[in-house]
């Protein structure tokens, strides 16, 4: 069954959860101007906004430089913060890791590369100019090293990127990895290996218990695969126009594309915030 557009009218949300690329973010990786009003007014109605992103969490919270009334899910689930404070993190075990680096350099294809994902920086050993202007569009603390497996940090995942459709050039190639970590198609072009208990609804469970929101006053947007958990989270779910066909038969409700500014038209009409651009 299709999910239908919302036509409730208002209702009583407390927490808005948004994925970036693809459902808020538009084609021209953009964060549609219309966005920041609608803060505000979530700001000061006490609404927890929160941006759950397979992006780093340095990356996602540049792009909103004050973090008032704000939490982050950043690398799909593996990192959680509220404010100044962590609320959850989980590691990719190093067997694991080292093992996807592993199959990723036996790929040898130039088209194909890896990302070291920690807390607070991600690491890459292909320094070709395209590859890195692809991978700094979703982490800003990025460091170039000699070998990813030299890397003393903690791995939160490994995140590969290939400028072919992932899911049949690379993910094929996944299986057997050691201890069985969690492999998921997070977008057309990144493959992401992970704790296998963590994805975007174990992040936004843990923060939604912190903060004491249940998902019946949660709104939830996404609109790839990496999204499912977190829509399983909020009884107000919706895919994006634009999102993956498995994304909208999982989700209730059905939001206009990224690219129409499906997210802000959406919570303006569950706010009841109309009235500000009438």
């Amino acid at each position: 069954m299709s999910p239908q557009p919302y036509t409730g009218g208002a209702a009583d949300i407390r927490m808005v959860v948004t994925d970036m690329d693809g459902t808020l973010v538009q084609s021209d990786h953009r964060i549609p101007d219309s966005l920041w009003p609608v803060l505000d007014a979530m700001r000061e109605r006490g609404i927890l906004f929160v941006p759950a992103s397979g992006r780093q969490y340095a990356n996602i919270s540049y792009l909103f430089p004050d973090h008032t009334g704000m939490a982050f899910v950043a690398e799909n689930g593996g990192y959680v913060r509220l404010g100044e404070n962590e609320i959850f993190s989980a590691s990719l075990d190093r067997s694991a890791a080292n093992s996807a680096i592993a199959r990723v350099r036996e790929l040898a294809d130039p088209n194909v590369g890896a990302v070291f994902c920690s807390k607070h920086v991600a690491f890459v050993e292909n320094d070709d100019d395209e590859f890195l202007t692809q991978v700094r569009h979703y982490f800003r603390a990025l460091e170039i090293v000699p070998d990813l497996d030299a890397v003393e940090e903690d791995p939160l995942k490994i995140a590969i990127f290939s400028f072919d459709d992932i899911a049949q050039t690379v993910y094929p190639h996944m299986g057997g990895l050691a201890t069985s970590p969690q492999v998921v198609v997070s977008a057309r072009n990144w493959i992401d290996i992970m704790n296998p208990a963590v994805n975007k609804g174990v992040g936004l469970r843990a923060l939604q218990e912190a903060v004491g929101v249940s998902p019946a006053h949660t709104a939830v947007f996404g609109d790839y695969l990496n999204d499912l958990d977190a829509l399983d989270r909020g009884e107000y779910s919706f895919a994006m126009a634009n999102a993956h066909p498995e994304v909208q038969r999982r989700a209730r409700f059905l939001a206009p594309s990224n690219d129409d500014a499906g997210v802000v038209t959406t919570v303006r009409t569950l706010l009841d915030l109309e009235k500000m651009w009438a």
